[in-house]
């Protein structure tokens, strides 16, 4: 099983940043159904390792929190994007969260992330995608914002690569009560 933790986003913010999946050659862009705010790639685990990263998970506490969407960004060089995506209003409750997951899902036996985390909605991987084109695309979304929304859950996703991407199953829901 090849696992990730995510938040997931409303249907509007998904359809919303839909919109914005064009106007660059060589972007194979996200499907507006995978569209998520990954917390933790988990990778390939057998079964008995699910078990545990569930009990694990089901561990996090944690009150949900209100959520935007601002800006859209690349990772890779200037000359050499990799992938682009919409980055997160500064929130130090997502912060917190990831870093309750990566606290259980270490004490479950996995492996730390050696990757800083950096909250963001991957739009579109590259590859061979013009700069001019990358920079023109930035320029136009750069401001993006979505809507304000409630983070009130986050879920443990399998992958499945297949020949058109990736397909996203949620396994199990983890709520995360909203403060009254």
């Amino acid at each position: 099983m090849r696992l990730f933790v995510a938040i997931p986003l409303p249907e509007d913010v998904r359809l919303e940043l839909a919109r914005l999946s064009a106007g660059v050659p060589g972007a194979r862009w996200t499907p507006v159904d995978n569209l998520h705010l990954t917390l933790r790639f988990i990778g390939e685990v057998d079964g008995g390792r699910f078990d545990d990263i569930v009990v694990a998970l089901g561990a996090v506490d944690g009150a949900g929190f209100e959520l935007q969407l601002a800006s859209v960004g690349r990772f890779g060089t200037r000359r050499r994007a990799r992938v682009l995506w919409a980055g997160v209003h500064p929130s130090e409750a997502v912060v917190r969260l990831q870093a309750r997951i990566e606290t259980a899902l270490r004490g479950a036996g996995l492996a730390p992330e050696p990757r800083k985390f950096h909250p963001h909605v991957t739009l579109a991987r590259l590859k061979g995608a013009p700069t001019e084109r990358v920079g023109r695309y930035l320029a136009d979304y750069g401001p993006y914002q979505s809507r304000p929304f409630a983070a009130e859950s986050f879920v443990l996703f399998q992958s499945f690569l297949g020949q058109g991407g990736a397909m996203h199953q949620p396994e199990v829901t983890f709520p995360l009560p909203l403060p009254a």
